[in-house]
């Protein structure tokens, strides 16, 4: 009995981290034309956290699976949503909010481009 509540709390506690900072990243490759044009890469990659800290317009910290906050910065354009796609203020974003971030990895920077809000904490 203890053995059975043993595992599924392991099993509970395992399947709530990889739930909690999921990772999804889709990619082109460069390529050289036979012009001597290139294509660049661009790598777009959404992740899911907690926010940590948040300064509209500049970046925005989530801890995410690693426990240690991980640092965005914001895109040109920014576009603040609810999980079914509604149009929310930046404003809106707070501490402790959990969070999916759309970004694109632009030499050692991450350039958040879309924050979808999966639970805001008010």
């Amino acid at each position: 009995m203890i053995k059975s509540l043993v595992s599924i709390a392991f099993a509970t506690a395992f399947v709530g981290s990889m739930a909690f900072a999921q990772s999804s990243t889709s990619s082109t490759t460069v390529a050289t034309q036979p012009g001597g044009t290139t294509e660049t890469t661009t790598t777009t990659t959404e992740t899911t956290g907690t926010v940590t800290e948040y300064t509209p317009g500049q970046h925005l910290f989530l801890r995410t699976e690693r426990n240690q906050p991980v640092r965005y910065k914001f895109g040109k354009t920014v576009t603040y949503v609810t999980p079914d796609g509604k149009t929310i203020e930046a404003s809106k974003i707070r501490k402790d909010a959990k969070v999916r971030v759309h970004y694109i990895k632009e030499g050692d920077d991450m350039l958040v481009d879309k924050v979808i809000v999966t639970d805001a904490r008010d």
